[in-house]
């Protein structure tokens, strides 16, 4: 009875926990690294093939993203998580592929004439829905007999729709033990989505600790809050441009902006008009609209009798680029709310181009904002910005709303695993900065509860409670050779979004293009040497 840590061990992403139990092999999350964390996603560090199963707590990409890798290399066991989850998942893992098939024909595009071998997608769509293929789903609170000797139940995370904790009961030669993995636990009182359940007791404890060396800030009222903004925006004449995560965020957004526009919040435009620009938003908002009993708060479930929780007079969905740039050419003020969350990819690139120059409007950002990432540079105060080789000045608002977050703060973890009566005779800290890690399970050691942080490759006795291998610390990210020096990444970066560009173009007239194309020859012509 074996458990190893194969992935956010002092890490945030890449989510991927490997318990053994009666002669079975069972992946509690299957998750891409991503950013500072980003290694190698194709190595997997087990053969897929002997997998028997995969457990997922949410669907974010992070827990999810390579999943569809797993099948490709040969795993072909039952994939068990909750409904809402496996329609999320639905979605989020075929637009991964997508990604991942787009990518690889950019560089291949651009290696080619470099003379490189061409490189394969991590995986396809047709390994996506591969994957999909194998999932089963089930309710919060069903026990459900996985196989021989192990028990599961999911219990609400209040993360992410349908997100869960999994509290699994292990047999194994007679001795039984309880372990619960965390999944991501959510801020308290969101909307729509319920506050974390708590659990009553557990052998040991695997828990998320994203911000557990912090508090969030008090949030503010929200819903008014940001019916202010767009009132003194509107006024100006201006647009109010919202980056947003296209799964969870957009959704709470619409949830207020229902709510202002209920209230007439908005006194001077109450009719005033929104737009969601992500199709990966829009096919979640259907999602997030279908069937939630059993996964709302009891305000949302109120607010649902009286209709859709999303829909109100005023809002449009877009899903072609042709309708995509129609909003910049109208000149009516507008919200629109686009993915992605941090400005890094995606149509959200396209409005803050149209709009950060323009001084009456109001760039809001309600989510998270990496190190390195553009929505981080305009937060902190970027007079300008670079987006499809133009130089753009920023003139318009920036505003940040605080402490809107998903995850629980310090206190609230603290919480969450206080409620296990008695302490669990052992914790273990993933899904942190590593120094985050080492301060949370410091805060639980302080609360007389046995803890650490765990490390990569470590592997622990369940049955006997003792560590195995202790496991290594993760050497730095690699800077590859293709990847070059920091000048030559912000050109490949430039090229994808000259890709972008292009993309966007579709559909002019055949002189525009005729033109496009001619200046982009003359510049490749220039450069290929």
């Amino acid at each position: 009875m074996k458990l190893t840590f194969f992935g956010a061990a002092k890490a945030v992403t890449g989510s991927c926990h490997c318990l053994e139990v009666g002669g079975k092999k069972i992946l509690i999350d299957c998750g891409l690294q991503q950013g500072r964390d980003e290694r190698d996603n194709r190595v997997l560090d087990f053969a897929p093939g002997y997998i028997d199963y995969v457990i997922v707590t949410h669907a974010h990409i992070d827990h999810s993203g390579r999943i569809p890798l797993l099948v490709k290399q040969g795993f072909h066991g039952k994939i068990v998580t909750t409904r809402l989850t496996g329609q999320l998942m639905s979605i989020m893992l075929r637009d991964s592929a997508h990604i991942q098939e787009s990518d690889a024909q950019w560089q291949n595009q651009k290696g080619k004439r470099a003379g490189r071998a061409p490189v394969e997608p991590l995986y396809t769509i047709a390994d996506a829905e591969a994957a999909l293929e194998l999932v089963t789903t089930c309710e919060y609170g069903e026990l459900v007999d996985l196989c021989e000797g192990v028990r599961l139940r999911f219990v609400d995370a209040g993360h992410l729709l349908g997100s869960a904790c999994v509290e699994l009961w292990l047999t194994e030669d007679g001795v039984t033990k309880k372990i619960v993995f965390s999944g991501d636990l959510g801020n308290r009182d969101q909307p729509i989505i319920r506050d974390p359940q708590y659990i009553d007791e557990a052998d040991y404890v695997v828990m998320e600790s994203t911000y557990g060396d912090r508090l969030h800030e008090v949030p503010e009222s929200y819903t008014e809050a940001l019916a202010a903004i767009i009132d003194e925006t509107f006024a100006r004449g201006g647009n109010v441009i919202i980056p947003s995560f296209a799964v969870g965020r957009t959704q709470e957004l619409l949830y207020f902006i229902r709510e202002m526009k209920e209230r007439g919040l908005v006194r001077t435009h109450p009719d005033f008009p929104v737009c969601v620009d992500s199709p990966l938003a829009n096919e979640a908002t259907r999602i997030f609209s279908g069937d939630l009993h059993g996964y709302l708060d009891e305000a949302a479930i109120e607010a649902l009798k009286g209709g859709a929780l999303f829909q109100f007079p005023g809002l449009t969905l877009t899903e072609s680029s042709e309708e995509s740039k129609a909003l910049n050419l109208d000149k009516a003020s507008k919200v629109i709310i686009s993915a992605s969350g941090m400005c890094d990819a995606g149509r959200i690139r396209h409005h803050l181009k149209h709009n950060l120059w323009r001084p009456e409007s109001t760039i809001v950002f309600v989510g998270y904002q990496a190190e390195g990432s553009l929505g981080r540079a305009l937060l902190e105060g970027a007079s300008s910005v670079r987006l499809f080789g133009e130089e753009i000045a920023v003139r318009a608002r920036i505003v940040n709303f605080k402490g809107m977050s998903s995850h629980a703060d310090r206190d609230h973890l603290l919480a969450w695993v206080g409620h296990f009566a008695p302490h669990p005779s052992h914790v273990f800290v993933v899904h942190g900065d590593a120094p985050v890690t080492e301060i949370f399970a410091q805060h639980l050691r302080d609360a007389g509860i046995s803890a650490h942080a765990a490390e990569y490759e470590e592997v622990y006795d369940l049955a006997a409670d003792r560590m195995l291998a202790a496991g290594v610390p993760l050497p730095p990210k690699a800077v590859s050779a293709v990847s070059g020096s920091p000048a030559y990444r912000k050109l490949e970066s430039a090229g994808q979004n000259l890709l972008e560009t292009i993309r966007h173009n579709k559909g002019g007239t055949n002189k525009d293009l005729a033109q496009f194309e001619k200046e982009l020859m003359a510049l490749i012509q220039k450069w290929d040497r």
